[in-house]
């Protein structure tokens, strides 16, 4: 081999520029499976819009109108909407291979302080919704603290603040619900994501869809077009190779988890919406849906690897499955056991695509 060939190099000629055999490997033309599993790795929110589709095409045979009727899509659409808003906060996280147990912890404690500061104390409005912000970031903020600066598990960071900010709302709620009436004349803006107009022949579509979906925007935005976005993945996906490359990973983790707090506030604020009430039992099981549907969306949870748009997907795969089924007749019990088959599967198939990286 001349010097000048290519892939000539020091390892093949030797320090001395003697010639030496160098085997090299070749993987080979791919089959049809590794095309499949390399396109999946690359468009990770493909499986999850082909199951969608999927579950409307079915459903909409096996129960004919009263599923693909745009009233019936609408209200899938405003059952998903606070596990989707979760979602977006949950996927920030599970992108950088967390997981966070508390957003619906976080997210009723929000709206418990929205509710009773502006019905119960007779503070502002303005004031009383900040408040519910700020606290929802600052519990986001102490979840960030612990994972990122004392490096413990966020498994068992968020596990124990769950029943933290679960208590918290016991207490900071007496245990009582604001009723509709009551927020309606003290502090009607905590209903205004509840609030909807009619789009089309029969779609009825919430302020807090809206908001749901330009937040989703928004974050898509911030991960796939900023620098923050960037790292966010970098850290997830090998952050001792993001420290090395000058990144600032307890930084980065420090912000992500603020930032779903924040976002978690938001869901908050839906969920007074949605139910009219301020109430401490609201979305008991909300943190475990919106894991679910970032699980089913598409984001790996190992990190590095999801999108956004993904985890909207999977909260409409679940509002689809249980809203057709329920339509279909099926008891609630084979609702849930659907989820579950399609948690397991989406988990399977994110292991079979991250075996290219092996």
């Amino acid at each position: 081999m001349s010097d000048d060939a290519p892939g000539s190099t020091l390892a093949e000629r030797g320090l001395d520029g003697q010639d030496q055999s160098v085997a090299s490997f070749d993987e080979g033309p791919r089959s049809g499976f590794r095309h499949v599993q390399h396109f999946l790795h690359e468009v990770p929110t493909a499986v999850p819009f082909v199951v969608l589709v999927a579950g409307i095409l079915i459903f909409s045979v096996v129960t004919g109108s009263k599923f693909y009727a745009l009233f019936n899509l609408s209200l899938v659409l405003q059952q998903v909407t606070i596990i989707a808003t979760l979602g977006v906060a949950e996927t920030l996280i599970v992108l950088t291979a967390g997981i966070d147990l508390s957003v619906g912890a976080i997210a009723i404690l929000s709206s418990i302080v929205m509710g009773r500061l502006a019905v119960v104390y007779g503070v502002p409005i303005e004031i009383a919704f900040v408040a519910g912000l700020v606290v929802g970031t600052v519990c986001g903020l102490v979840n960030g603290v612990l994972v990122a600066l004392l490096k413990l598990p966020p498994f068992i960071v968020t596990l124990g603040t769950w029943s933290i900010f679960g208590s918290l709302v016991t207490f900071v709620s007496n245990s009582e619900t604001i009723r509709y009436q009551d927020v309606e004349a003290k502090a009607s803006f905590l209903q205004w994501t509840g609030n909807n107009f009619i789009l089309g022949h029969g779609a009825v579509i919430t302020y807090g869809s809206i908001l749901m979906i330009a937040l989703a925007i928004l974050i898509w935005y911030v991960l796939s077009r900023t620098a923050f976005g960037r790292h966010v993945y970098a850290t997830g996906d090998d952050p001792e190779a993001a420290r090395l490359a000058g990144i600032k990973t307890r930084n980065t983790l420090v912000g992500v988890y603020t930032l779903a707090g924040l976002i978690c506030a938001l869901a908050g604020w839906v969920t007074i919406g949605r139910i009219g009430a301020v109430s401490p039992l609201a979305g008991a099981n909300s943190n475990l849906d919106a894991i679910t549907a970032v699980v089913i969306g598409g984001t790996s949870l190992f990190g590095g690897r999801g999108t956004i748009i993904g985890t909207l997907f999977g909260a409409l795969i679940v509002g689809v499955f249980r809203d057709g089924l329920g339509i279909a007749g099926f008891d609630p019990l084979w609702q849930e056991f659907a989820i579950g088959v399609l948690i397991i599967a989406a988990v399977t198939i994110d292991q079979w695509i991250r075996r290219i990286a092996a």
